[in-house]
C-alpha cells in the first residue's frame, strides 16, 4: 500500500514563505489526483489545493495567488509552496492521493499522510 511521507512545516513569520513536500511511496505505477488538506483546532478538514495527473489545478480561494501546487510524478511527489503566509493559514497540512494504481494491478482509491503543522506567528 502507498506510504505519504510529508515534510516542510514549521514556525514562519506573516508574510514569509514555506514549502511543503510529500512524497508517495510504494510500487506505483500512476497516481490519479494529489492534494493538499489543512485542519486548524476546533475546524473540519479542508481541501487547500489539489492537482490532477495532467496538470490540472485547483485552489481554495483564499489561498490563491499566495500558494502553488506542483507535482513530480517520476519522483511521485507533490509540493506546496506558500508565499505571503497570513496568521490564518496556521494548521496541520495534510497529503491526499487519490486513485493510486500499482504495477502489481492494485489499487487504492483513497490515502493520507500523517499531517505536518505550519505555524505563522509573530
Amino acid at each position: 500500500q502507498v506510504q505519504l511521507v510529508e515534510s516542510g512545516g514549521g514556525l514562519v513569520q506573516p508574510g514569509g514563505s514555506l514549502r511543503l513536500s510529500c512524497a508517495a511511496s510504494g510500487s506505483i505505477f500512476s497516481i490519479n489526483t494529489m492534494a493538499w488538506y489543512r485542519q486548524a483546532p476546533g475546524k473540519q478538514r479542508e481541501l487547500v489545493a489539489g492537482i490532477t495527473s495532467g496538470g490540472s489545478t485547483n485552489y481554495l480561494e483564499s489561498v490563491k495567488g499566495r500558494f502553488t501546487i506542483s507535482r513530480d510524478n517520476a519522483k511521485n511527489t507533490v509540493y506546496l509552496q506558500m508565499n505571503s503566509l497570513k496568521p490564518e493559514d496556521t494548521a496541520v497540512y495534510y497529503c491526499n492521493v487519490r486513485g493510486v494504481r500499482y504495477y502489481s494491478g492494485r489499487f487504492t482509491s483513497d490515502a493520507w499522510g500523517q499531517g505536518t503543522l505550519v505555524t505563522v506567528s509573530s
